[in-house]
């Protein structure tokens, strides 16, 4: 980079891992979203935003709930990372408090730090493009200006905001002269066709310190709140917990209204790198590696006389005849069968099994926790089998359960098995007990993973029926 632009290790990549993608369903579920699958390659969407930062940037600073930091932390850690930061919303309060915590955070790091501000579950196809546009933002962060990333439309969308590029004051930093709502048909048409119009992506780069100031001009109540929420920050293992009181008075306001569409200091740089934010399994069809058919096809899958179909199977085999334009997904709890042009309304099916209060609006069958994972493989009305994995060396929480009782079966591995007052080892095809009430823990002392099953029996099977005691994952 030349002198005038921003060190590298200066910018501190921001990255908000909120977000459900429940038009991703029954792929994405609340507590394992979008962001953190592999829904375009091998790695998920999470670990490619870290994958195409710069080379030599600063450590990224992550922003996410509770029931999303293990993942956080074990897909950073997947990719041998350097040490990141976690910070945890103790509840969304939109992005203009959440930016304004890593501003805080970065900037007790180095005074000039600057933030690229990045969502976690976008596709950025073209890096070199990315990686340019990041260099140009940085001139400009440097002359004090809050740069977002306008995308280049590719076509009439309606399901984006927009903004309108002002005057070229730098060679491809353009003033920004309005951001404008989602529009009609019609009027995306109309943007278009103008070439005055971009994408709004939701993505930004500016020195902390600027944004702050910016933040106090016009929205001093949440500056004051997320500074006194700093103030009192709770270190765990490798999270940062701001307080939590201070932090929850916090209006829950978006970047955009809080300052962008208010300061007189908002430049755009058009970003033409094969973006997408995969709203929709159309988008995900969009930037997905197509056959002859037009088809996207993931898994166990035949196609006959099949086109222009995304068909993805975790489960079983998938097998069509004679259709095209749909969506097929399969699970190991669910199925979705939907038309590709309609797949925006994959979110009223969520919401519908929400207020049925149904499982699969939140959990996958297979769930991951910070000792491992778990597959309930059968269950019934008073009982339920799990499979559980346990990692090296990781120990699940000393509790006990007031409806059921529990068998361990052993199928490969080492247990150190606590219950009550006694400990003991178990090995492969050997099993334990766990009566209503008794207190108890599982811990995989061993150098290869434990694997074993449990079956549960009793009243209720609720994963609420847990009363910790101890755990080293600070769930207590």
């Amino acid at each position: 980079m030349s002198s005038t632009t921003t060190s590298l290790t200066s910018i501190f990549p921001a990255i908000m891992c909120g977000g459900n993608g429940t038009r991703l369903w029954p792929l994405s579920r609340a507590l394992f979203p979008k962001q953190f699958l592999p829904l375009v390659n091998d790695t998920s969407m999470l670990q490619d935003t870290l994958l195409r930062l710069p080379r030599d940037i600063s450590e990224p600073v992550f922003i996410c709930n509770e029931e999303h930091r293990f993942l956080v932390a074990e897909q950073v850690r997947q990719l041998s990372q350097k040490q990141s930061t976690i910070l945890l919303e103790p509840e969304g309060r939109n992005t203009a408090p959440a930016i304004a915590l890593a501003a805080i955070h970065a900037l007790e790091k180095d005074k000039n730090a600057v933030l690229l501000v990045l969502a976690a579950d976008h596709v950025i196809q073209d890096t070199a493009a990315f990686h340019q546009a990041v260099e140009q933002a940085s001139i400009a962060a440097q002359q004090g200006k809050l740069v977002t990333f306008g995308i280049v439309p590719t076509h009439a969308e309606t399901g984006y905001g927009y903004i309108k590029k002002g005057c070229e004051h730098t060679v491809g930093i353009f003033d920004v002269a309005q951001f404008v709502e989602k529009p009609n048909a019609q009027v995306a048409e109309d943007y278009l066709v103008s070439g005055d119009y971009l994408w709004n992506s939701g993505m930004f780069l500016f020195k902390a310190s600027r944004y702050l100031e910016e933040l106090a001009k016009h929205r001093s109540d949440i500056l004051e709140n997320c500074q006194q929420a700093m103030t009192d920050v709770e270190h765990d293992l490798d999270f940062l917990r701001p307080n939590k009181a201070a932090f929850l008075a916090c209006a829950s306001e978006s970047i955009d209204y809080a300052v962008m569409e208010k300061t007189d200091f908002a430049v755009v740089i058009p970003l033409d790198a094969g973006w997408s934010d995969v709203g929709s399994y159309s988008a995900l069809w969009e930037v997905c590696e197509k056959n002859e058919d037009k088809n996207v096809l993931k898994g166990d899958v035949i196609a006959h006389q099949t086109t222009n179909s995304y068909i993805h199977s975790q489960n079983k085999l998938i097998a069509t005849v004679g259709v095209e334009n749909l969506v097929i997904i399969d699970t190991p709890d669910a199925v979705l069968v939907a038309n590709k042009d309609q797949v925006q309304e994959v979110k009223k099916i969520v919401e519908q099994l929400k207020l049925e209060k149904r499982s699969e609006a939140v959990l996958h069958r297979e769930a991951y926790r910070p000792w491992g994972k778990y597959d309930s493989i059968d269950k019934g009305e008073r009982f339920q089998v799990k499979r559980i994995t346990v990692k090296p060396g990781a120990k699940l929480s000393v509790q006990m359960h007031h409806h059921r009782a529990e068998h361990w079966i052993i199928v490969s591995g080492t247990a150190k098995v606590t219950i009550d007052e006694n400990t003991v080892l178990l090995t492969e095809n050997q099993s334990a007990y766990i009566p209503v009430g008794a207190v108890h823990a599982l811990e995989n002392p061993g150098k290869l993973p434990l694997e074993m099953i449990e079956v549960q029996s009793g009243s209720y099977l609720g994963e609420d029926d847990i009363v910790r005691f101890e755990d080293k994952y600070g769930r207590v």
